[in-house]
């Protein structure tokens, strides 16, 4: 199995480095250990990437890890995302990547049935909660997420409130999300 180039895109974006080359695996394997504590071997990213050609599928495991690496809580969510990002339905204005975002910008994010947050990018894929009217997330939590899309559930990777780590949040699991820039 080989990464879509979105997720491979999205991984270049992460570690700041261009996947070009074998040896830029290395440094992506290094990336992802020190990001999540989790170690994914050299030729493990290789084959992901497609500089050595194998059949193998990789342990979900495996793909777990570069999902939450990439701030999502799990391979599914990643997977979520990645097969809309190949829908020509989705144009620039439904799916926004939290990582082009400004700093300080705030979004208001609305799902059913009368779920409504205000959230203000503070950088590194980190969203604080000013508003919320109706829903489990409370004002001054701090979410990790990587993307905002229209009609989709909200994948938050994680909710840190008062200094603890909830785990893993999904906003309009059933409908989805609507939202605007502010």
């Amino acid at each position: 199995m080989k990464l879509s180039p979105y997720i491979t895109e999205l991984l270049s974006e992460k570690s700041g480095h261009e996947i070009r080359r074998s040896r830029d695996c290395e440094l992506l394997s290094l990336d992802i250990e020190s990001a999540t504590g989790e170690h994914i071997g050299v030729n493990t990213m290789k084959r992901l990437l497609g500089f050595i050609a194998d059949e193998r599928e990789p342990r979900i495991s495996t793909l777990d890890v570069i999902a939450r690496y990439l701030g999502f809580a799990d391979w599914d969510a990643l997977r979520l995302v990645d097969e809309g990002s190949s829908n020509s339905a989705f144009d620039d204005r439904d799916e926004y990547l939290a990582c082009y975002m400004e700093k300080g910008q705030q979004v208001i994010i609305t799902y059913p049935p009368n779920r409504r947050l205000t959230i203000e990018n503070q950088g590194d894929n980190h969203f604080l909660v000013t508003e919320s009217e109706n829903s489990k997330l409370q004002v001054g939590d701090l979410l990790t997420l990587t993307h905002i899309v229209r009609d989709y559930p909200l994948l938050v990777a994680e909710v840190i409130r008062d200094g603890q780590s909830l785990g893993a949040f999904t906003a309009g699991k059933t409908q989805g999300i609507d939202f605007e820039l502010l």
